[in-house]
């Protein structure tokens, strides 16, 4: 197979006439890379420069993420896990970003090409999902939540009440089904040829991930357009003015003061141009929370890929449909129960870049 390089070959022209590295990667923004997973589907992933940014949040963006506005559940450490301060950090290399999550059709496509069992799937397996049973809250009285975990649920039947679409973002699926969905991708697209030389489909590191967030803005701000919530409206899916199925009734707690459509999840890239960054990408806060490599480092997040041997704890960041503002930030970071652990509010977006190794 010839070679084939990360660039274009318009873009190693460029590079020839002009080796100033920022014209390069300006001429690269908004450039795109597909995969073709078979039978008409594909995966659109857009091209994410090297780049530096502030990880994590200031003690102001934590205090609004609590009050009266962000509604997250104050006096918990929860906030602290976004690290004591903003820190800078260097994304090194380039890559590309899924310009959505992965949908339902994306999966359903390689489960039909590799015969894969979800962890949710195996025998004794099961999937934290929504009870219809649930009403509220009962907070003065005896607190009950509205998920369970669910035996004979899964990615094929999250317990939604309503049609799976194909352009919805798969869910009920673990960090380790994620990761089979990107080893199967990359022997897949290398087989075909497709596959730039030196690069694999993977899960983005923690310090990708939020700086593909926050659409190359240099700054530490609660949301990828800036910090204010109401500019947000028409942007993202998180807990607002929306009816539950089969009920007149919204989910109780803070909220966004518009409906954005969805009580449960929004089909991928719903809200168009106006829910898309900086970067391009759609839905990077809310609609479902997405699983990094990391391992859940409660001080905060890493720069370079955090690892452990014993009790690897996956990183899930920006919130969901069903989360107040203030936990739908880009900042926001959580560390699930294991590898295996899946949940109707979770899923997952890969990148196209160079291997990083989980031992």
């Amino acid at each position: 197979m010839a070679h084939r390089s990360f660039l274009t070959l318009i873009t190693i022209t460029i590079l020839v006439l002009n080796n100033d590295s920022a014209f390069t990667q300006q001429t690269q923004q908004g450039k795109t890379h597909q995969a073709v997973l078979g039978d008409g589907v594909t995966l659109e992933l857009v091209f994410i420069p090297p780049g530096k940014f502030m990880m994590g949040s200031t003690a102001e963006e934590k205090l609004w993420a609590t009050g009266i506005e962000g509604g997250a559940q104050a006096g918990t450490v929860r906030e602290s896990y976004e690290g004591d301060a903003p820190r800078p950090m260097n994304v090194k290399q380039e890559f590309y970003m899924g310009r959505t999550e992965v949908t339902v059709g994306q999966f359903k496509r390689f489960v039909e090409a590799s015969g894969y069992v979800t962890d949710a799937e195996k025998p004794g397996g099961m999937t934290q999902c929504f009870n219809p049973a649930w009403t509220n809250y009962n907070l003065t009285t005896q607190v009950t939540h509205p998920w369970e975990p669910m035996p004979g649920k899964s990615w094929r039947d999250p317990n939604f009440q309503f049609p799976l679409q194909d352009d919805f973002p798969v869910v009920c699926v673990s960090w380790t089904d994620a990761r089979a969905f990107c080893q199967w991708l990359t022997d897949h697209e290398r087989q075909a040829g497709r596959l730039p030389d030196g690069l694999v489909y993977r899960l983005p590191i923690e310090s990708e991930w939020e700086y593909a967030c926050r659409g190359g803005s240099q700054e530490s701000q609660y949301f990828w357009w800036g910090n204010e919530l109401s500019d947000g409206e028409g942007r993202f899916n998180i807990s607002a003015v929306d009816f539950l199925p089969d009920r007149k009734q919204k989910w109780p707690l803070a909220s966004a003061p518009w409906s954005d459509g969805f009580a449960f999840v929004s089909p991928v890239d719903h809200y168009g141009l106006r829910g898309r960054n900086g970067f391009g990408i759609a839905d990077m806060c809310g609609n479902v929370w997405e699983v990094v490599l990391d391992h859940f480092d409660p001080t905060g997040g890493h720069e370079d890929l955090y690892t452990s041997t014993d009790g690897y704890r996956p990183v899930c960041r920006g919130g969901n449909y069903f989360d107040v503002p203030g936990n739908a930030r880009c900042a926001v970071r959580l560390g699930l129960a294991g590898p295996h652990y899946s949940d109707s509010r979770d899923g997952f977006r890969v990148c196209l870049g160079p291997p990083k190794e989980v031992p």
